[in-house]
């Protein structure tokens, strides 16, 4: 790119807002590394906020979690920085566009300035919505809803600028810009695949029968390269699809999300007990495993997460279990004698498991033998890794919110 910066041209904290060529073409002729670091971590930033403000979640972050969304942001926008910057050079090779790496890299920092601008104002917006309600007269969730529509309009604004900065430094058209810049938003697209179809997949627990180990509104990431891959594990895999490649099996006392075999569609979690051979039996509560119980002792009640339907300040007995191999969780015992507290001695087949909940008197699993009975190792998707995210309601006052504390808990 030859032309020059001439004097008098305005800061480009200022003439991005009108000019997006002429402000692109003075930076990268002057200093394309400028900040660009900077603008790509609030550039992420801004925008994962954006995605957040609008599902109305920001409001019950804590602190830990601001913290981790700020700095993962921030990793995030940087890496996509140099790696979108590549992904468009090569496009724009095909495409006979001039622009380096350097150039591009500055194209998508400085592209990001507007929708920074609207996080501040959108930011600004919500600490200040209780003392302008008061004085405005507006509730805060107008002034929160404000918030919101400001951050779309600076974010698309944002989009605009990129496709402008983009036309002037390769010097493309309307159509040739377009198709450069869809390369860029398809990379995510094939990343989020790739891990989604191979590595892990995300799944939210719409029940509270593995609670205290899940609880309702937990979304989890399940390893699917733990156990291998199977035609429920893959998705679109063809229904005549059979066994597993690089298949293993589970070990005992690990949380599996499986495809139900009665339907071949509902998704379950629950907790390994049983390998192939094994005899499973309930005798007053207690699991025992090849005629030996597994070792349990009691632990502090729980009372006030409504785990088992009670009241809210019902005490619930929790106990922790030892399985043979090391295993130990928690399991909740909500009342004496329930409907699977006893049972007759289950026979695992081979190539099948045998899956209980933790909260053991609200779960259907393999006690259950009409409804899920034993599962088969093909139809087990992965492991239950980490919970990446946790919304609901608050155990006071029932409002839903975040809950921080269980963000980054890893299962075992």
């Amino acid at each position: 790119m030859m032309a020059t910066q001439g004097e008098g041209v305005r800061s480009p904290w200022a003439s991005i807002w009108l000019s997006p060529r002429e402000t692109i073409e003075g930076i990268v002729t002057t200093q394309p590394r400028r900040l660009v670091w900077l603008l790509a971590g609030l550039g992420a930033i801004a925008s994962f906020y954006t995605e957040f403000l609008s599902l109305g979640l920001v409001d019950s972050f804590g602190w830990r979690l601001w913290l981790a969304f700020v700095v993962g942001s921030a990793i995030i926008g940087i890496l996509f920085l140099y790696v979108n910057a590549l992904i468009l050079r090569a496009m724009g090779g095909l495409l006979d566009g001039p622009a380096s790496t350097l150039e591009l890299r500055a194209v998508l920092a400085w592209s990001s300035l507007p929708g920074i601008v609207g996080l501040a104002i959108a930011l600004t917006l919500n600490v200040l919505a209780e003392p302008l309600s008061g004085a405005a007269g507006v509730s805060p969730t107008v002034i929160s809803q404000v918030a919101t529509v400001v951050a779309a309009l600076f974010g698309f604004w944002s989009f605009v600028v990129v496709l402008l900065m983009l036309s002037r430094v390769q010097g493309f058209g309307f159509w040739r810009t377009i198709t450069a810049y869809c390369a860029v938003l398809l990379f995510p697209v094939l990343i989020a695949l790739f891990v989604r179809t191979f590595l892990f997949q995300p799944f939210s627990l719409p029940s509270g029968s593995m609670y205290p180990t899940l609880a309702v509104g937990d979304n989890v990431f399940v390893s699917k390269f733990a156990y291998g891959y199977s035609r429920y594990s893959l998705p679109f895999s063809p229904s005549w699809l059979s066994g597993r490649v690089f298949g293993a099996e589970p070990v005992r006392g690990d949380v599996v999300v499986f495809i139900l075999p009665k339907d071949g569609v509902t998704t379950y979690a629950k907790r390994v007990v049983g390998m192939p051979g094994d005899r499973i039996q309930m005798q007053q509560g207690a699991l025992y495993i090849n005629g030996a119980a597994v070792r349990r002792e009691r632990v502090e009640d729980l009372v006030g997460d409504n785990a088992c339907g009670a009241e809210p300040t019902a005490k619930v007995k929790r106990w922790r279990e030892t399985l043979p191999n090391g295993v130990s969780y928690q399991t909740l015992d909500c009342i004496d004698a329930g409907f699977y507290d006893n049972t007759n001695v289950y026979v695992v087949p081979a190539g099948h498991f045998f899956m209980l909940g933790d909260n053991r008197d609200n779960s259907t699993d393999s006690r259950v033998l009409s409804a899920m009975g034993y599962i088969p190792l093909n139809n087990v998707i992965g492991r239950v890794e980490m919970v990446y995210f946790s919304n609901g309601p608050d155990k006071d006052d029932g409002t839903p919110r975040v809950r921080s504390e269980r963000v980054g808990l890893m299962i075992r």
